[in-house]
């Protein structure tokens, strides 16, 4: 049964309806469905598992990431309850009180020989071979949840500890504070660890501290966003940019001054343009690892009101935070007995990972850390706003670079779609769930992304073909070239490997440009091996009721689809190839995509057979959607007036090429010089 709003308040909320005291009942919407499976008050948080072979536990995992279950169950969900028990002391879910059950197995996950204690990072590292003190532990991401609950949450539970018992937590969480941690955003976790120990009374080691701090400031990219490992993702909003000024209000204002103006600095500044990641419903987008967090991804606004000079909107803040709640949660399939499933909406396998176990969704519950502001916030008063969404017009689309990150925004006016071009994003090769977490030609809203078909092709990415040497090579890595001239340049490489001399890797440039509901691609093959085949899927269209039909205009050719979403509504996509491709096809898939069981895939479709020929260069091309009844228009479908090419032999091999829309707007694309404006 899924969440719907009581008594929608449309006056403050004209978008959601949802105030406070919706986000109060959402919780405990979320809370009633995990605690049904706690059956006594002794018993764990732990949910019913119907995925063993990539999560752990498994076959695989090691005794003491057995324990790590426990804690992820109890400090994830702690998230969501701590809000809740601050603002009710009192609340009961499924007949346990909330303050009560926490109080005794935050305790418990701390006490040697508690069947639920989950080992100290001593302990483990203790009888792990060889040591060096290098190793690291899932106990460390959760201390951290624990530690900001028990600040939520000092009168009505920490407080209420005897001193033998807090210091006997103390230590527990010093542990892992000072304990090695992984060189990335799970730094702040244990900064925060020192700063509730220091927050207590408890002395710290100011220079691990100090040391963890300047690290997680040098991640910083711009703009908002810190790499996190090769990649940017959605770690930035909820790792980065909620644990960071929730730092600074706890210590770094007053310890570390610089460093605390240098993260406020830097949330101030995702929030000028971090609304425009979100689509015209608050929807979040698919991408990057840890997609089951959801509307996690949303964290960072109201964590922004930590800060002493918070810049962000309180009702946009609202109106995004409470549009992705109501984006999952108001789904049916989102659940598995109560619980947020591993995946994006129904329980999806290719998109987790092995770190993960049946509790870690629960990480989505660090939205609603909101609930912490008071009710006189104005998070919480303000009227709702929809941002950029309220002063686009139609046929107009707002295009943000971010060349920090490396990631061009695009919203939609006229179907309310958010589409994420990515660059700087490299993955092994054989790592197909980071290639498609990072390294699909761009990322929809409204349309999730899909993994590989049995036949090695893939939706919106290019794949290639290689039948002398029975061959199917994968992008696995995509290059930042920036914006010029309202055109976007990347470079895509196919099976990249450092070991190799890039003059032995397959790479397509990529320069492409947002059309009034989709993007319309422009790119050049540089290919070193042939004869080959090339193709380009669309994105998957989740409508299983789908029809198709293929039309031709002035040397083009359109295939156009329709069918009806799992939301009932009506859906249309249209891939069409105006130069460099042979032909277009649809593949029926069954179980690649996020949203449905049976989806389809338009595929353009192009042959290279000679090695050293003068031939078709540049590939052109445009996938565009809709929703309504209402279908797509012939200039839309066919939107190119003219295609003019620099040689002769119109194959695109060198200089400009210019692309004049039926809008009016000329389009010029040339790689003139992308060879030296490449980034990682």
């Amino acid at each position: 049964m899924h969440f719907s709003p009581k008594d929608p308040d449309f006056n403050t909320s004209p978008y959601t309806g949802m105030t406070r005291r919706h986000w109060i009942d959402a919780g405990k919407y979320v809370l009633e469905g995990v605690f049904r499976h706690v059956k006594t008050m002794d018993d764990p948080v732990l949910v019913p598992r119907y995925e063993t072979e990539v999560t752990y536990p498994n076959s695989r995992t090691p005794a003491w990431k057995v324990q790590a279950e426990y804690y992820e169950g109890l400090a994830r969900s702690f998230f969501i309850a701590a809000p809740l028990i601050a603002i009710e002391p009192d609340m009961e879910i499924c007949g346990k009180n909330l303050r009560t059950y926490y109080k005794d197995h935050i305790l418990r996950s701390c006490t040697p020989g508690d069947e639920q204690y989950v080992l100290s990072y001593s302990d483990m590292d203790r009888d792990a071979a060889p040591s060096f003190g290098l190793h690291t532990y899932q106990q460390t991401v959760e201390t951290c949840a624990i530690v900001i609950g028990l600040v939520s949450t000092k009168k009505e539970i920490w407080d209420t500890y005897s001193r033998e018992e807090k210091d006997r937590i103390a230590s527990f969480i010093r542990d892992y504070a000072e304990g090695t941690t992984a060189t990335q955003n799970w730094r702040l976790f244990n900064m925060l660890d020192l700063a509730f120990l220091d927050m207590m009374g408890y002395d710290i080691d100011a220079s691990i501290m100090r040391e963890h701090a300047q690290a997680i400031l040098a991640y910083y990219a711009g703009q908002g966003w810190y790499r996190d490992g090769h990649t940017f993702d959605y770690y930035s909003a909820w790792a980065f940019q909620v644990y960071a000024p929730i730092w600074c209000r706890w210590y770094g204002y007053e310890k570390e001054p610089y460093l605390a103006q240098e993260f406020e600095k830097n949330s101030n500044e995702l929030m000028k343009t971090y609304d425009r990641m979100f689509d015209a419903e608050g929807h979040v987008t698919m991408w990057g690892r840890s997609s089951i967090y959801r509307n996690a991804a949303t964290a960072a606004f109201a964590a922004n009101f930590n800060l002493r000079n918070p810049a962000c909107n309180p009702g946009l803040a609202r109106r995004i935070s409470s549009g992705a709640l109501l984006q999952f949660f108001g789904r049916d399939d989102i659940l598995y007995e109560g619980s947020p499933v591993l995946g994006f909406y129904g329980p999806f396998t290719p998109m987790v990972q092995g770190y993960s176990c049946a509790e870690s969704p629960l990480w989505l519950g660090k939205a609603f850390l909101c609930l912490e502001l008071p009710e006189d916030h104005p998070f919480w008063t303000a009227r709702e706003e929809n941002g950029v969404w309220e002063t686009l017009e139609k046929g107009q689309t707002l295009e943000t670079v971010l060349d920090g990150p490396g990631l061009a925004i695009a919203d939609h006016h006229d179907n309310g779609a958010m589409e994420l071009r990515t660059g700087k994003v490299t993955k092994r090769i054989g790592d197909d769930n980071g290639r498609w977490c990072y390294a699909k030609l761009s990322y929809d809203s409204h349309y999730p992304w899909e993994s590989d078909l049995d036949c090695g092709l893939g939706a919106a990415t290019y794949v290639l073909k290689e039948p002398d040497i029975d061959k199917t090579e994968q992008i696995n890595c995509i290059l930042w070239s920036g914006m010029g001239s309202d055109v976007l340049y990347r470079r895509a490489l196919f099976g990249f490997d450092t070991s190799s001399d890039l003059h032995w890797t397959s790479v397509i440039d990529l320069a492409d440009f947002p059309v009034a509901s989709g993007l319309f691609r422009v790119d050049k093959l540089r290919l070193f091996h042939k004869p080959v085949d090339i193709y380009l899927g669309s994105y998957g269209f989740p409508c299983p009721d789908a029809t198709y039909r293929i039309e031709n205009r002035d040397g083009a050719q359109a295939l156009i689809m329709t069918g009806h979403g799992s939301d009932g509504k009506v859906r249309h996509m249209a891939m069409t190839v105006f130069g460099g491709w042979d032909d277009l096809s649809v593949e029926k898939s069954r179980g690649t995509n996020p949203d449905t069981e049976e989806s389809f895939i338009i595929f353009a479709h192009a042959s290279r057979r000679k090695v050293f020929a003068y031939e078709p260069y540049l590939l052109i091309s445009q996938v565009i959607t809709k929703e309504g009844d209402e279908g797509f228009s012939e200039d839309e479908v066919f939107s190119v007036e003219s295609v003019e090419y620099c040689d002769n032999q119109k194959c695109g091999g060198y200089g400009p090429a210019k692309v004049r829309m039926k809008t009016g707007r000329t389009y010029t694309v040339d790689f003139g010089g992308i060879e030296g404006r490449l980034l990682m």
